[in-house]
């Protein structure tokens, strides 16, 4: 007799064939979800499109029951039979369509998050909750994408299995060299930004502005008490995040952010679920290298005095350019390296195919 070698690091052999399974219900689930959510919103007439704190027309509400609806049908013709009639690649393609006009809907929930986490509130909660679905969406669709792509394969590597097989995940490898030098360019890129921010919360003046009026503008935003608590003992919020997002592209290009480090008792040299550093490094870098290269692009036409630059909070014009460049620059930077780190790290870390293999039975 015999029985099957275990894989020790991969699950049981059908939970991909499961996942693969459920993915298109679960989407289509969501393209209800969302086009009730946009039907609601644009009858009662409320806006869920927003340009910074400035409500967009409601009438833009039907493009998301549009698209909704557009992607309830497309995912059922990826997981019913009616679907076999339809030409392979209009699926895949339309799906990949719509990925990127819902991920547009989705662009800001990064900046929700950071607003709630500081100041408790968001400009609008039906935008936030339309961003955030938004971005379940994109995720959903993309496993259908693969699911149907890889229909009667193996949704891992694509290829036809003759035997069973289970996930194996790949050694730890660091990044390729070029991906590597990137990423720590783009962690220099915060270098500026967060001296500029620890002058402020050291008192001290920077670009005009003093701490002291950097913080009454604080208040006067609506910050949090936690924040201004630590604003007064030297330390920007900022800054630590922006700590933690060079902490989190370090991760992606060494070997050691695919494993939990030896400080952690229970979880130690375990492997990092792919998810837990993926999900904020894509969120991140689909807001941050957009909005930085748009606020980048603005900054030059103000420097070159093709458009007005308000001065807002700083005494003169030229002073907001400093700050602009600063802030604006270090997220275009670092969320374009943030992507490049985020793609290298998914590749890296692809779990790959390992057949099942005998060995005899002992007793």
């Amino acid at each position: 007799m015999s029985e099957p070698a275990r894989t020790v690091n991969g699950p049981p052999p059908g939970r991909w064939r499961r996942w693969s399974s459920w993915a298109g219900y679960a989407a289509l689930g969501w393209a209800l979800l969302y086009g009730g959510f946009g039907l609601i919103t644009a009858l009662t007439g409320t806006p869920m499109f927003y340009r910074a704190d400035e409500p967009l027309p409601v009438a833009l509400n039907w493009i998301s029951v549009a698209v909704a609806a557009s992607a309830a049908v497309t995912v059922s013709a990826a997981v019913r039979s009616w679907g076999r009639r339809v030409p392979r690649p209009v699926v895949p393609v339309t799906l990949i369509g719509l990925c990127v006009l819902i991920g547009a809907a989705a662009f800001g929930l990064l900046m929700d998050v950071v607003t709630l986490v500081f100041t408790q509130r968001v400009d609008s909660w039906t935008a936030t909750a339309n961003r955030a679905l938004a971005a379940i969406g994109v995720l959903l669709l993309i496993a259908t994408t693969r699911a149907h792509r890889s229909s009667g394969a193996c949704v891992r590597c694509g290829a036809v299995h003759t035997s069973s097989t289970a996930r194996s995940r790949p050694e730890p490898t660091p990044a390729p060299p070029r991906v590597r030098v990137l990423a720590y360019a783009g962690a220099a890129a915060f270098l500026p930004y967060a001296a500029m921010k620890t002058i402020w919360a050291l008192g001290g003046t920077f670009a005009g502005v003093s701490g002291a009026q950097m913080l009454a503008t604080m208040e006067r935003n609506g910050a949090s008490g936690a924040l201004l608590a630590l604003e007064r003992r030297g330390i920007d919020a900022t800054a630590l995040l922006a700590a933690l997002g060079v902490f989190l592209i370090f991760g992606l290009v060494r070997p050691w952010g695919q494993t939990f480090p030896r400080w952690t008792p229970v979880l130690r040299g375990r492997r990092v679920p792919r998810w837990l550093p993926l999900a904020p490094a894509l969120i991140g870098a689909a807001t941050l290298a957009p909005y930085g290269a748009i606020g980048l692009v603005y900054a030059a036409l103000g420097t070159s005095g093709a458009v007005t630059v308000s001065r807002g909070d700083f005494p003169t014009p030229g002073d907001a350019l400093l700050v602009t460049w600063i802030g604006l620059g270090a997220f275009a930077v670092y969320g374009i390296a943030l992507a490049v780190a985020a793609w290298s790290y998914l590749r890296r870390t692809r779990p790959v195919c390992a057949l099942l293999v005998s060995r005899p039975a002992t007793g």
